[in-house]
C-alpha cells in the first residue's frame, strides 16, 4: 500500500476588537458559518464519534476514561464540525479552528492539501463577517462574530502552543520500538529544514533571544501518549482510522506549522522516505541520541547551527551531519519523481544551510523571518522590543494582504512550488487516488443525505429513510478509478447505495435510525 499522508492544523485565532471574547466561542463561529453560508445543513456537518479512540496507546494499554456521546450537535460550542468537499475535516479542536487534511498518497499533494486549509480558513473568515455585516449570528443565543484574525503559527505568546501535526501509514509488522528509535534523532534534527522560527525562549516565550522552532521548548519525553502536556518527540496515540490489525498512524507532534510550501514538502517528503527505510530494514541505531529530549532545545536555540549533538556512542554530530547521514540512507528508496525532488532539495537546503543559512531565507520560514529580525535590529530595534513579537506573528498571518509571509512571496523573496490556483482547487476538490476522494464527492452531491460521518464511514439515509452504514475503513479504496464512474452517474443516494451493492465496491451495514 502506498505511504497514505496527512495534516491536522489548529491555527491560532483572535478578535483583535473583542479580545477578551473566548476563542471556543468564535473557533465555533468560524466552523458554522463556513458550513451554514455554504447550505451544508444539519445533516452535513455530524460527526460519528463511535470509532474514535484517543487515548489507546501503541504501546498496548488504553487510558479511555469515558466513552464519547456517539453524534454530536453539529452546531454545539466546542465541537462544531464540518466534512468539506475536497474530504477534509473542518472543526473546533479545544480552543481553536483545525483543518484535518484529506488523505494523499506523495509529499507533493500533502503540502498542496495542507495549503489548502489555509483557504479554507480565510473563506470561514470572509462567510464570518458576511453574516456580521447583516447583524446575523450563526450561533442561537450570541451575538454577531466580530471580524476574525487566524495565524498559522504553535505559540500564543502567554505560555501555551498548539499543534501541527504529521500522520503516516505504517506497517503493524514494523516493530514500534525500532520506528521510535530510529525517527527521534530525525525529529531532533529536522528543525532545521521545518522550523517555522520564533522570537522568545522559553515556554513563556519571555527570554530574549530567537530560536529555529516554535514546538521546541513544549517537548519533555522521548515517547508519549499525551499531545497537550508531556508531550514527546515519538507520540504513541494508537488510533489508525483504517484496518488496525494491519496498518498504524504515526501521529507526529513534533513539528511546526509551515507557511513555507519548500518547508512543507520537505516535512511530509522526508519523514516519509525516512519510514520508508525503516521499513526496509535500515539500521539507524549509530545515530542514536544521549539524551534526546534536551537535544530538541539545544538544537532550536542554536542559531549557527554548528551545536553538537551528543551520541549514545560518546561521538558528536552536529544536526547538518545526522540529517545528511539520514539522507545518505534513504537516497535508495527515492523512486517516484516526487521522492526524488525531495532528496535532491533535501540535499540542496543541507547545503545551504552548512555555507550560509540565510541563503535559505527564500526557502525556509524560520530563516526568512531570521532575515525580516536581522533587518529591524540593524535599524536599532533590540530583540525583546514588542514590535519583534509582532513580526513573528504577522509572518504567520494567513491573511494575503496582512502576512509578511505572503509579502515576502508577492516581493519574489520567498519561492513557491504551486500557484494559488493549485491551491484553492485543492480547498473543492478531494485527492483522486484515496478514500477521500469518495468522502468528498458524496458530501459535495448528497450532502443532505448523510446524516453523519467520520473517517471510516459515512451514515447515509435513503429516500425510503432506510439507513446505511457505507464503510470507508481501506485507505486505497473508493478511489476515482474505483468508484468514480459510479458516484458521477448516481443521480440519488439511493442509485449510489444501489451501484455500491451490485459493484461490491465497500461493506454496507443496515442500522437502526439515529
Amino acid at each position: 500500500m502506498a505511504r497514505f499522508m496527512g495534516s491536522e492544523t489548529e491555527y491560532g485565532i483572535s478578535t483583535p476588537s473583542a479580545p477578551f471574547l473566548s476563542p471556543i466561542v468564535t473557533s465555533t463561529h468560524a466552523v458554522v458559518a463556513y458550513s451554514t453560508a455554504r447550505g451544508f445543513g444539519e445533516h452535513r456537518v455530524r460527526w460519528d464519534y463511535a470509532q474514535e479512540s484517543p487515548l489507546r496507546d501503541t504501546r498496548g494499554f488504553d487510558l479511555r476514561r469515558y466513552h464519547q456521546a456517539p453524534v454530536v450537535d453539529p452546531h454545539a460550542i466546542g465541537v462544531a464540525n464540518v466534512f468539506v468537499p475536497n474530504g477534509a475535516r473542518f472543526y473546533v479542536d479545544h480552543a481553536h479552528p483545525e483543518y484535518s487534511s484529506p488523505e494523499v498518497t506523495n509529499a507533493w499533494d500533502a503540502m498542496v492539501y495542507d495549503a489548502a486549509g489555509d483557504h479554507i480558513l480565510m473563506q470561514a473568515v470572509s462567510d464570518v463577517a458576511s453574516f456580521t455585516s447583516q447583524n446575523r449570528s450563526v450561533l442561537d443565543g450570541h451575538d454577531p462574530c466580530p471580524a476574525l484574525k487566524i495565524y498559522k503559527n504553535n505559540v500564543d505568546g502567554k505560555g501555551a502552543s498548539y499543534g501541527s501535526h504529521e500522520n503516516y501509514l505504517y506497517s503493524r509488522e514494523t516493530d514500534f520500538d525500532v520506528l521510535a528509535q530510529a525517527l527521534i534523532p530525525f525529529f531532533v534534527c529536522r528543525q532545521v529544514i521545518i522550523g517555522a522560527g520564533r522570537v522568545g525562549l522559553g515556554p513563556q516565550g519571555d527570554k530574549p533571544g530567537f530560536q529555529v522552532s516554535q514546538r521546541a521548548d513544549y517537548i519533555e519525553q522521548e515517547i508519549s501518549l499525551e499531545t497537550t502536556l508531556n508531550r514527546g518527540i515519538i507520540n504513541t496515540r494508537d488510533e489508525p482510522h483504517t484496518d488496525a490489525d494491519h496498518w498504524g498512524r504515526l501521529h507526529v507532534i513534533i513539528g511546526d506549522a509551515n507557511m513555507s510550501q519548500t518547508a512543507n514538502f520537505l516535512k511530509f517528503g522526508m519523514t516519509s522516505l525516512v519510514l520508508d527505510a525503516i521499513e526496509a530494514g535500515v539500521d539507524f541505531s549509530e545515530l542514536k541520541l544521549k539524551n534526546a529530549v534536551s537535544e530538541v532545545a539545544k538544537v532550536s536555540h542554536d542559531l549557527s547551527l554548528t551545536h553538537q549533538l551528543r551520541l549514545a556512542d560518546g561521538s558528536e554530530l552536529t544536526a547538518i551531519d545526522i540529517l545528511r547521514r539520514y539522507l545518505d540512507k534513504v537516497q535508495p528508496f527515492a523512486e517516484t519523481p516526487v521522492e526524488q525532488r525531495v532528496t535532491a532539495l533535501w540535499g540542496e537546503v543541507l547545503g545551504l544551510l552548512e555555507n550560509d543559512l540565510l541563503s535559505t531565507s527564500h526557502l525556509l520560514d524560520w530563516t526568512a523571518k531570521l532575515a525580516l529580525i536581522k533587518s529591524f535590529e540593524a535599524r536599532g530595534l533590540s530583540i525583546n522590543d514588542p514590535k519583534m513579537y509582532l513580526i513573528d506573528l504577522q509572518y504567520s498571518d494567513i491573511d494575503p494582504q496582512k502576512s509578511l509571509y505572503h509579502a515576502l512571496v508577492s516581493k519574489g523573496r520567498m519561492k513557491t512550488l504551486c500557484s494559488a490556483q493549485d491551491i484553492a482547487d485543492a480547498a473543492a476538490t478531494p485527492p483522486q487516488d484515496s478514500r477521500a476522494y469518495f468522502r468528498g464527492r458524496v458530501m459535495d452531491k448528497f450532502g443532505e443525505s448523510v446524516l453523519a460521518a467520520n473517517w471510516e464511514s459515512l451514515i447515509v439515509a435513503t429516500s425510503s429513510a432506510k439507513e446505511y452504514r457505507v464503510h470507508t475503513s481501506g485507505l486505497d479504496t473508493l478511489t476515482r478509478e474505483e468508484a468514480g464512474e459510479l458516484v458521477e452517474k448516481s443521480a440519488t443516494i439511493d442509485e449510489l447505495i444501489e451501484g455500491l451493492e451490485k459493484e461490491n465496491l465497500t461493506p454496507l451495514t443496515a442500522i437502526q435510525a439515529i
